[in-house]
């Protein structure tokens, strides 16, 4: 699972192995460590819900989720959808959210596209 952080934006993109995951145990989740200590981490994941109306965003120190709509994530995950998209209101700003297939790269060879999800621009340049 790929993480972008930009601004006040938060984009997960997930593979289809990573897909298959999250669909069968409802969670999908990394790590990326800071330090040798077992504070000095953030995890990061995206994790199904069948409460959510929409994306929202779930933090705690050295966590941050992306909470998902069981029934939204399972028509995406069969469905030609980019992404699923939304906001989070936090204090007077947004937080853009974003949890998106990851395709292959059209300029890249085919070992670096392994395990990407087809790219819909075939014959464009990433």
């Amino acid at each position: 699972m790929k993480l972008r952080i930009k601004g006040n934006s938060l984009r997960l993109r997930i593979t289809p192995s990573e897909m298959a995951r999250l669909l069968e145990t409802g969670r999908l989740e990394e790590s990326i460590r800071f330090g040798p200590g077992p504070d000095e981490r953030l995890t990061y994941a995206v994790e199904f819900t069948p409460t959510a109306a929409a994306l929202t965003v779930r933090y705690a120190p050295g966590e941050v989720s992306i909470l998902v709509s069981s029934a939204a994530a399972r028509q995406w995950a069969d469905g030609p959808e980019v992404g699923l998209y939304g906001q989070a209101a936090i204090d007077r700003d947004t937080l853009e959210l974003a949890v998106e297939k990851d395709f292959a790269c059209l300029d890249k060879n085919d070992p670096e596209n392994v395990d990407t999800f087809p790219n819909p621009k075939q014959g464009a340049v990433c």
